[in-house]
């Protein structure tokens, strides 16, 4: 018989009944401990994410001693709890049309209007550029309105315009101008009182 046959090699044998066997779970880490270490213990700042694995006994102890700001000065563990506060996420400053930027500094995603790395979608100026916010007008009463549109004209028209575009209707629809036509009476009537109209409400 070769004992050096790889076919031993292959040979396996069920191991005695006393024999140590491996332990599945951890060891307690306490120096000398040979408890099971069941009990997780995270190893400090810095080590985030990182336990110690003790026994329920070393584990009561560990944490009594434990102290995460341990060798912080009270500014930054007051800045720390500060942040806690907000989940250490970043911030913005809030308001109506006020700034848009991380109190870090950082520019705010929502301060550009949109995505265009190649600036075909620019007109000229940047898209982070707010437009200035127009003056509110204040919106004229239906007569009025009403009146305008008679007249040809505008929400928005001026006084010199009104006067202007008056005089050219009526020198367009009076009857001298078509040889005492009386057809367009009831248009040169509805002119004059839409101008009467805007005379009333101050507008020329």
């Amino acid at each position: 018989m070769d004992l050096n046959s790889p076919f031993f090699d292959r040979i396996r044998i069920k191991p005695a009944a006393d024999e140590p066997r491996r332990r599945a779970e951890p060891g307690c880490d306490h120096p000398g401990c040979r408890g099971l270490g069941l009990h997780r213990a995270p190893k400090g700042r810095g080590n985030e994410g990182q336990y110690w694995r003790y026994c329920l006994e070393h584990v009561r102890e560990y944490n009594k001693t434990y102290n995460y700001f341990a060798g912080m000065p009270d500014d930054a563990v007051m800045a720390y709890q500060k942040d806690a506060t907000i989940g250490h996420r970043p911030t913005w400053d809030m308001g109506v049309n006020g700034s848009r930027r991380r109190k870090d500094g950082a520019p705010s995603p929502t301060e550009f209007d949109y995505l265009d790395p190649l600036g075909i979608l620019r007109s000229g100026r940047p898209s982070h550029a707010r437009r200035a916010p127009e003056p509110e007008r204040t919106r004229r009463p239906g007569l009025v309105i009403k009146a305008l549109e008679t007249l040809g004209l505008e929400e928005n028209a001026d006084a010199p315009t009104i006067k202007a575009q008056y005089k050219a209707l009526v020198k367009r629809f009076h009857p001298d101008a078509h040889g005492g036509d009386r057809s367009f009476e009831d248009r040169l009537r509805d002119i004059i009182r839409a101008h009467d109209t805007l005379k009333a409400a101050g507008l020329c």
